[in-house]
């Protein structure tokens, strides 16, 4: 797929980038020139993914939640590549749903902060210090419009985007000056893979709140993402998109 969006000679990681979202938006980077680096913890679609993305792309298994693994995987990155221009963080998880707040476990809680905050903190925390060796770079954090509303039966998952969501805002102004930028996008209910696992009536309560009544495609998130994060958006900062069909319209 052609993309009206310039990526030459641009390095990207794209965590989650071996499926769904992620895998959307590797490809409309690639497909604009970038060298993409899948980082994922399912490895299963790599070699096909190796293949597909040829001399300009890389895969690396890996768990965002371990700091170690992390730094490492960076900077072997940053080491082949020279640099590291733009960090999609796509890597989530919704834990278990259709549940009301006194219901949500622990450790699911807790899973659910760990893969979708602690995860994006990290990828962020190792990839600034190469971005700023460039004075130049572009962060985007996947959220979700239930950061911004709450879904109920989602408290884990809801609390956990607001929360990268809020992270979005300080990373933004922090780095405002060294000519990087870290926004967010929350979409609506995207029919991913992850998504499919959900309760039917999960789904059925999230599309009922979108005035166009139906899902985002992959394309339409590839195509604002890739704005996000390209040369062209370098006045949008701190700023969550929204991609909901209607469903945000503040």
């Amino acid at each position: 797929m052609a993309s009206p969006l310039t990526f030459q000679d641009q390095t990207a990681i794209i965590t989650g980038g071996a499926s769904g979202l992620g895998l959307a938006i590797a490809r409309r980077l690639h497909a604009g020139g970038a060298f993409v680096a899948l980082f994922d913890f399912d490895d299963k679609a790599f070699p096909a993914l190796l293949a597909e993305f040829g001399s300009r792309g890389t895969a690396v298994k890996l768990d965002v939640t371990d700091e170690a693994a992390v730094h490492a995987a960076v900077a072997e990155v940053s080491r082949a590549r020279g640099r590291i221009d733009v960090l999609v963080n796509s890597a989530g998880v919704t834990g278990r749903t259709n549940v009301k707040s006194h219901e949500v476990a622990l450790d699911d809680f807790e899973f659910v902060f760990r893969v979708n905050v602690r995860g994006p903190f990290l990828m962020a925390k190792h990839v600034l210090p190469v971005m700023q060796r460039r004075s130049y770079g572009r962060i985007l954090h996947i959220a979700s419009i239930a950061g911004k509303e709450g879904n109920a039966g989602m408290l884990a998952y809801s609390s956990s985007k607001a929360a990268v969501i809020g992270m979005t805002k300080v990373q933004g102004k922090e780095y405002a000056e060294a000519g990087i930028t870290v926004n967010a996008l929350a979409p609506a209910v995207v029919r991913t893979a992850m998504v499919e696992k959900l309760p039917e009536a999960q789904v059925k309560y999230m599309t009922d709140k979108i005035p166009m009544k139906r899902c985002a495609t992959l394309d339409e998130v590839a195509a604002i993402a890739a704005f996000i994060v390209s040369p062209e958006a370098s006045f949008n900062n701190g700023f969550t998109f929204d991609l909901t069909g209607g469903r945000a319209t503040y």
